[in-house]
């Protein structure tokens, strides 16, 4: 069906604790989930790909990831039908995919814990996804019309009422 990039892990730090933040981002550059671990092992990479496969309505075709060891032991034993390509310069579009997450970290002045950061992470991920598509690969017409949909979707959702 379709490229899943599942990007090298990002290390943010908790009260101390260092922590890794998975991300799976498919070819076009959204953001399917995110996960925050203690651990990068292989048990970690399997916690990680069942969870993204319940919330994925298809199974990918290829899996993209960096040289990461414990990726290869769960695809192996999750996903043995999937080919996994391992480069450090396919993954450039998932690797860009935590610049937002870097830049509302600094903001918040850390996360305070785990499951803080997990529910904001996931939200977070979402919403930018919504409101920044993917610039160049349109027009500033298409651009501008879309991003006008979002916002009249967001407003829809969120049932924020306009006062005129």
């Amino acid at each position: 069906m379709g490229f899943l990039r599942a990007t090298r892990q990002v290390f943010i730090r908790i009260q101390g604790v260092q922590h890794y933040l998975w991300r799976a981002v498919d070819r076009d550059g959204v953001v399917l989930d995110i996960h925050v671990q203690e651990r990068r092992d292989a048990n970690a990479a399997k916690r990680f790909f069942r969870r993204l496969l319940t919330g994925l309505q298809y199974v990918p075709r290829v899996i993209v990831t960096d040289k990461l060891r414990s990726y290869g032991v769960a695809q192996r034993r999750l996903l043995p039908d999937v080919e996994h390509r391992q480069s450090r310069y396919l993954n450039n579009r998932a690797e860009n995919s935590h610049r937002p997450t870097r830049r509302r970290e600094r903001q918040m002045q850390r996360f305070k814990s785990p499951d803080q950061a997990q529910r904001f992470l996931s939200a977070h991920a979402f919403i930018h996804g919504h409101f920044h598509p993917r610039r160049h690969q349109m027009s500033a017409a298409i651009y501008r019309t879309i991003r006008c949909e979002a916002f009249n979707v967001w407003h829809q959702e969120t049932c924020v009422q306009h006062t005129t």
